[in-house]
């Protein structure tokens, strides 16, 4: 994958779960949105799918700066955050690269944030 950053850890899906939201939460972020997939994919498709979450992370004040840059910008955020329980029962955390999301916006200022804000996640994924 070269638009995230991953690493899987050996905890169960929930402790992985409740660890990326609290080692989010020291790096500055609140999760503003989640998507249960596995119980989505079951409500609108009767499908199964592993257990599976999408989380919106926002840092506030590095969105604040971003939007007062560039009011468009807000196309790409949240950041997000996903988790998924591997078959071996460990848990997968991966975060957007906020770089490559920049690739597509022409603001050398937005790149600077994108670097702070790639730092932060992968200190969050990291600490887990």
């Amino acid at each position: 994958m070269n638009y995230g950053y991953q690493r899987t850890v050996q905890l169960s899906f929930e402790d992985a779960d409740n660890r990326i939201r609290e080692t989010l939460e020291e790096n500055g972020f609140g999760v503003l949105t989640e998507i249960d997939v596995k119980s989505t994919l079951k409500k609108k498709l009767d499908k199964d799918f592993q257990k599976y979450t999408i989380l919106g992370a926002c840092n506030p004040p590095l969105a604040f700066e971003a939007l007062n840059d560039e009011q468009a910008i807000g196309l790409l955020l949240p950041c997000n955050v996903v988790l998924w329980e591997n078959e071996d029962l460990s848990t997968t955390i991966a975060a957007i690269d906020a770089n490559k999301m920049m690739t597509i916006v022409e603001n050398s200022h937005l790149y600077n944030l994108a670097n702070k804000v790639n730092t932060l996640l992968q200190k969050a994924v990291d600490n887990v």
